[in-house]
């Protein structure tokens, strides 16, 4: 999203992926298990790499947004991590229907709350996975500082991390950017031209926005995605 990059909170473009691809190429199988999760200066350097992207995007609803392809990489590769985690955890756990997801908050203590009420949110509009916090190091985390935007990515360890930017906070519902950035941990992608009522519109329908559900049609892609516990996935 970013004050002036919604797009890369509430929406980093997994639509330029997803959009165009079936629930099932989506969620390709990957290879190996994850690497062990990076230090918390690592995530640092990470958020601080992706703020310094010369990716712009205008002010205005509607406005095109420049680094959206790289965004929709960043995406997918998140969506592939958490995915891959589960599947070591379904492969230890074969009857496994739903798959549960872990978080940490170490490093958002400002937004303790709304990562809170956004996996309330989730968790009783999905039924197919569900989110956990955890007090060690989880599938993810969530992020807090001053950037370019708010975000989710991989920090290049196997590991996947939502960024909070705190300008972006003040501007838009904060609720709502971390539960959009929350939907692209359970892969969805972004559709800025979609009304306030679709979480995914992210920027689109301006500041004024403060939905924090997702619609109908989102729960249930994130379902269809999360079928079985990872079989779509397999």
């Amino acid at each position: 999203m970013k004050r002036s990059v919604l797009s890369a909170t509430l929406g980093l473009g997994l639509a330029a992926v997803l959009v165009t691809l079936p629930a099932t190429a989506v969620a390709a199988p990957v290879t190996a298990a994850p690497a062990a999760p990076a230090a918390p200066s690592a995530r640092t350097h990470a958020a601080q790499t992706h703020a310094a992207r010369t990716h712009t995007v205008q002010t205005r609803a509607g406005s095109a947004y420049a680094g959206a392809a790289e965004e929709a990489a960043d995406n997918l590769a998140f969506f592939q991590a958490v995915m891959a985690s589960a599947r070591a955890r379904h492969a230890a756990d074969p009857w496994l229907q739903t798959v549960t997801v872990t978080y940490d908050t170490t490093n958002a203590p400002s937004f303790t709350g709304d990562i809170a009420n956004a996996v309330q949110i989730w968790n009783s509009s999905v039924h197919n996975v569900q989110l956990q916090e955890t007090s060690g190091t989880g599938d993810f985390s969530y992020t807090e500082g001053d950037g370019s935007g708010s975000y989710a990515s991989t920090d290049g360890h196997g590991h996947g991390y939502v960024f909070i930017d705190h300008q972006q906070a003040q501007e838009y519902y904060s609720l709502r950017i971390v539960a959009h950035e929350t939907g692209h941990v359970l892969g969805l992608p972004d559709d800025y031209s979609g009304p306030c009522s679709e979480l995914m519109s992210g920027h689109g329908p301006g500041p004024s926005c403060t939905n924090a559900h997702p619609d109908v049609n989102e729960s249930a892609q994130v379902d269809a995605l999360w079928a079985n516990g990872v079989a779509a996935a397999n």
